[in-house]
């Protein structure tokens, strides 16, 4: 019997997998999460094989900010079963079997945003320390690699890469390719492109910063060529946790005692302001080498996040992102048409996002580089109605990458994991 088949002869006691998108919509949405947590922990405490409960459970629980629940939550579902369904709402185009990892909602490319209503069925299949292994897949056309770059899971992406080398099917994303996305290892491989600046991040122990903090090493001793200010962050944060600018070397002993982390990565700042004082941080996608932009971010403060950059506050902000975005195609991609072709020839990646700036010379400036960056239409159509046009740009160049690739292979197959 085939995962395919035991699936099917389980979904009669089994509702179907609520998934990411539409709970993530909710909480976007600012409904009430917790009856939706209450009753699929009732679900689960009446029948403990409902692997589909545990799973939306530990996403709620993620979303709410519940993250060691949620994660050992979802260690229940995936120890109960390791692939997952989300069908299409339409009669299929094709089968894209997703391969993902345990984690939060940053470990892996949130690929349902990009499939949501559309003719692709998904497959999830997780793999990793702790999830028992799969011995037969169900067929598919397309296998994508969404295991997003982080330091704990590099051995897992270098272990995939040698399985995946002769897949019986196209794979996307290789996952040496997303190996190499460390902050301390993207600067080196980007750095080469004369059209694009990334300054070079090492990654420092906290002795080592505290050797820096009493005068026992100098800056240069950690990462050459850089003076103070420099930004600091955890090793593995994410959203600005623990990030800071650190301004001088008698700062950075205020800076461990707010952040108490085993390790880190520092990179000297770059001062992105435009003329007219404000920082703008944009977050664009490359599909099969293809610039799509996501959202630009507009803040007084370098530390752009989009949702704090006071967007929903500002008109003037959102007419500014809307010219921007009708715009985009003719001016940015165009301007930095050869940064993204140098990005796309490095990385080697099918589908991979950046988070960027534009330096005062007019260079591309990377902050991150990575393959598991959210991007979504989920913003309220009447506040940005020019966003609608743009995602579902990217998201058509996504099925048509997949439609692309999976022509590269015609022949149907089960491969054995």
């Amino acid at each position: 019997m085939t995962i395919s088949d035991q699936a099917a002869n389980s979904a009669p006691t089994m509702p179907a997998l609520i998934g990411l998108a539409p709970l993530m919509r909710k909480a976007f949405a600012e409904e009430d999460m917790k009856p939706i947590a209450a009753g699929l922990l009732e679900r689960a405490k009446n029948n403990p094989d409902d692997a589909h409960a545990y799973m939306d459970l530990a996403t709620v629980l993620l979303l709410l900010g519940h993250r060691d629940t949620a994660l050992s939550t979802q260690m229940l579902a995936l120890q109960t079963q390791a692939l997952y369904q989300i069908p299409s709402n339409t009669t299929a185009k094709l089968k894209l079997l997703v391969l993902m990892t345990n984690g939060d909602l940053m470990a892996n490319t949130p690929v349902e945003f990009l499939v949501e209503n559309s003719d692709i069925d998904l497959e999830l299949w997780y793999v990793g320390a702790g999830i028992p292994a799969i011995h037969e897949l169900p067929e598919h056309d397309v296998l994508l690699v969404a295991i997003g770059e982080a330091d704990d899971k590099r051995d897992l992406l270098i272990d995939l890469q040698e399985i995946l080398k002769n897949w019986h099917r196209p794979v996307l994303n290789l996952p040496i390719r997303i190996a190499e996305l460390g902050r301390d290892r993207a600067c080196h491989l980007l750095q080469p492109a004369a059209q694009l600046e990334m300054p070079t991040a090492a990654r420092v122990s906290r002795q080592q910063m505290q050797a820096l903090a009493d005068g026992h090493i100098v800056l240069s001793d950690l990462i050459t060529d850089t003076d103070f200010p420099i930004i600091a962050r955890p090793l593995g944060s994410h959203a600005g946790q623990g990030l800071r600018k650190v301004m001088s070397v008698d700062a950075v002993a205020d800076y461990l005692q707010a952040v108490p982390v085993e390790e880190f990565y520092i990179a000297r700042f770059v001062d992105y302001r435009s003329a007219d004082g404000l920082f703008r941080k944009y977050r664009i996608m490359l599909i099969d080498g293809q610039p799509f932009i996501s959202h630009m971010g507009i803040s007084t403060h370098w530390m752009i996040h989009y949702l704090n950059a006071g967007m929903t506050e500002s008109a003037e902000k959102r007419v500014e992102e809307a010219h921007f975005m009708q715009n985009f195609e003719t001016g940015f991609a165009q301007r930095h048409a050869q940064a993204f072709a140098e990005i796309h020839q490095r990385t080697g990646l099918d589908y991979v996002g950046i988070d960027c700036g534009e330096t005062s010379d007019g260079k591309l400036l990377i902050f991150e580089v990575d393959s598991d960056m959210i991007v979504h239409a989920m913003d309220p159509i009447e506040m940005f109605p020019y966003k609608q046009e743009p995602m579902q740009k990217l998201f058509a160049a996504f099925r048509q990458l997949l439609i692309a690739t999976a022509a590269t292979n015609g022949s149907a197959s089960t491969p054995s994991a």
